[in-house]
């Protein structure tokens, strides 16, 4: 049987967690320097950024090494 692969894109995307799988906020790589403070600011992962767990199924399909 062959070797699972890593989806590359999903694993910049979520990370495995103790609770489930985390994901970040878009827009907050790259051009912040143009971005106002107010939208920093609520981009900021305050609270929980768990990816919903009718996705889980579908990262763990993506991510089976992790």
């Amino acid at each position: 049987m062959p070797k699972l692969k890593t989806n590359r894109a999903a694993a910049k995307r979520f990370r495995k967690t103790a609770k489930g799988f985390k994901s970040y906020s878009a827009g907050r790589r790259h051009n912040l320097g143009h971005k106002s403070r107010k939208v920093k600011r609520k981009l900021r992962s305050g609270g929980s950024s768990l990816i919903h767990k009718s996705d889980v199924g579908r990262a763990i399909a993506l991510l089976p090494n992790a």
